[in-house]
């Protein structure tokens, strides 16, 4: 049985800027297939490679596969989309398959726009996957489909969802196939060295308003620490990997397998070969400091830390668990280990104004980070952040769901605007830093690092790629008027997604009610709401 696997040819100016990323999911998909013998397999890496529909479909042809998977997230979905309809066009009786978080919460509508798709993929893949792939190959689809967990599909004008499968348990079970990638064209800019994103835990155990990843991964779960080593150290030794960012939320979570993580790391070596990065939390950084310099020694050079918000109002809103002056604490102790800070900003929600986005240079100034990032709130359309926000939200164009396209609209503010402050924002903030800090401010690695951040900076912006800047007509504060973020407003959640979106809306409210009832009914003298209680009489 032959698979192509295509990695959809999405682009925007986003962390791009970087460096090329190797796609994770194809090398986590491809082990578990191995092991059940599917060994045909090819990756299309139709984004790096930029390729064309026209390439694409010629690609397809040659290969003839039985089976086409793809896979998006939600400003990839109408690339992902389109290269199943190619793999319909030129292939048409191979089986196309879409995953992906997008897909995942999002198949009615994906089904409702692209009916060429003839199956999605719910949740993590790699089990799904290989009992799909399995099915296919022995000639029992599409008779046994319903009886895979974790699918949805169309059956004639019906869209329908098998029962959800369960996660991952064995992670340590899995052995991705990272040979199908493209390994010389993957590199991360500021270190000029191939990288790769590993994955060590999947979940979190927080439930930040406006992610998702908690959502998709379900319940937290880690890997053995000297499994992840194992896995790493073989892209450093069959890969010539010199730099890997763990795809995990948040991988200190768990403080004493993290703390292993870094042991086994130094205690092979690892460190002088192989440099490496992380999200995470403030407040694990603050409880784990006296822990940052056996981290800086195991490796890890760069931290992408969730700081958010300057206002603690935004803070609470997103669920953030954390006050302002701990964004202050955590960024002193990274910088104190010797380990570069990127201080992520969100801004452009409603409620966004001139002030609240100059509040937020104010504190990467005072903070000093060695890095800001300030990316426009995205409202995933299957967070709790989407539903209260309403018909505030205007767009639904997914594709400039990317995080540097403003999807909201401030009140106080229109989109070119804001866009333009905070592009303000990163020319002050960027400025200073290449004239008074990079340059003069450490030596040996520490110079050489941050000096290649900043040609990630500067060749994004010489090249216009920066926030998409070239291709939506900014030039600086004088384009303001000209700026076109091209939205297509033709796109509409299907009716069948709204419905499925509406039930959501109603269970949460009869949950909220039934909490709201407990807790006063033991004050005595509540009466259960009416349709509350027609619904404990019906499910008696």
């Amino acid at each position: 049985m032959r698979i192509a696997l295509i990695h959809p040819n999405y682009h925007s100016g986003g962390a791009e800027i970087a460096g090329s990323w190797p796609p994770a999911w194809v090398a986590y998909l491809a082990g578990p297939l191995k092991a059940k013998g599917f060994d045909d397999i090819t990756f299309i890496d139709a984004m790096t490679n930029d390729m064309s529909d026209e390439a694409l479909a010629a690609r397809l042809a040659e290969l003839k596969p039985d089976l086409v998977g793809a896979t998006a997230i939600t400003p990839s979905i109408y690339k992902a989309e389109r290269a199943l309809e190619i793999a319909r066009e030129t292939c048409p009786n191979a089986v196309t398959v879409l995953g992906g978080i997008h897909a995942t919460f999002m198949y009615k509508q994906v089904l409702s726009e692209a009916p060429w798709i003839d199956v999605i993929v719910r949740g993590e893949g790699e089990e799904i996957f290989a009992n799909l792939v399995t099915c296919v190959a022995e000639g029992r689809w599409p008779e046994d489909r319903a009886r895979i967990k974790g699918l949805a599909f169309r059956e004639g004008e019906t869209i329908k969802a098998t029962q959800a499968a369960s996660t991952v348990r064995d992670l340590d079970g899995l052995d991705p196939d990272w040979s199908l990638l493209e390994w010389e064209k993957y590199k991360y800019i500021p270190l000029g060295v191939r990288v790769a994103i590993p994955n060590m835990a999947r979940g979190c155990p927080f439930t930040c308003s406006f992610c998702s990843q908690w959502k998709f991964w379900r319940d937290y779960r880690v890997r053995d620490p000297k499994k992840v080593v194992d896995e790493i150290e073989k892209l450093v030794n069959d890969h010539q990997v010199g730099f890997f960012i763990l795809a995990d939320e948040e991988p200190t979570i768990n403080r004493r397998k993290f703390k292993e993580f870094c042991e086994e790391l130094i205690a092979r070596g690892l460190p002088d070969r192989v440099k490496w990065g992380i999200n995470t939390r403030v407040t694990d950084i603050l409880r784990d400091e006296a822990e940052l310099p056996l981290w800086r020694k195991a490796g890890l050079v760069h931290v992408s830390l969730g700081t958010e918000a300057a206002a603690q109002m935004k803070l609470d809103r997103f669920n953030k668990e954390t006050k302002v002056e701990d964004n202050r604490r955590a960024i002193a102790s990274l910088k104190k280990a010797d380990i570069f800070v990127e201080a992520q900003f969100i801004v452009g929600l409603e409620n966004e104004t001139a002030e609240t986005l100059e509040e937020t240079y104010r504190f990467a100034r005072e903070w000093d980070p060695d890095l800001a990032n300030w990316a426009m709130y995205t409202p995933w359309p299957f967070t709790p952040l989407f539903q209260e926000l309403g018909d505030k939200v205007e767009v639904f164009d997914f594709e400039k769901y990317n995080f540097v396209t403003p999807i909201m609209k401030p009140e106080a503010m229109d989109r070119a605007e804001l866009l333009d402050r905070v592009m303000n924002n990163y020319r002050r903030f960027y400025m200073i830093k290449a004239l008074f800090h990079y340059p003069w401010r450490g030596t040996g690695f520490r110079r050489k690092y941050l000096l290649g951040c900043l040609k990630a900076f500067l060749k994004a912006g010489f090249e216009r790629k920066f926030y998409d800047l070239g291709k939506i007509n900014y030039w600086g504060p004088q384009s303001k008027k000209k700026v076109d973020f091209h939205f297509d407003k033709s796109r509409r959640i299907a009716p069948a997604q709204m419905e499925d979106w509406h039930a959501a809306a109603e269970r949460s409210r009869k949950v909220k009610a039934r909490k709201e009832y407990a807790k006063a009914a033991q004050g005595g003298g509540f009466q259960m709401p009416q349709a509350l209680e027609g619904e404990r009489v019906g499910a008696e």
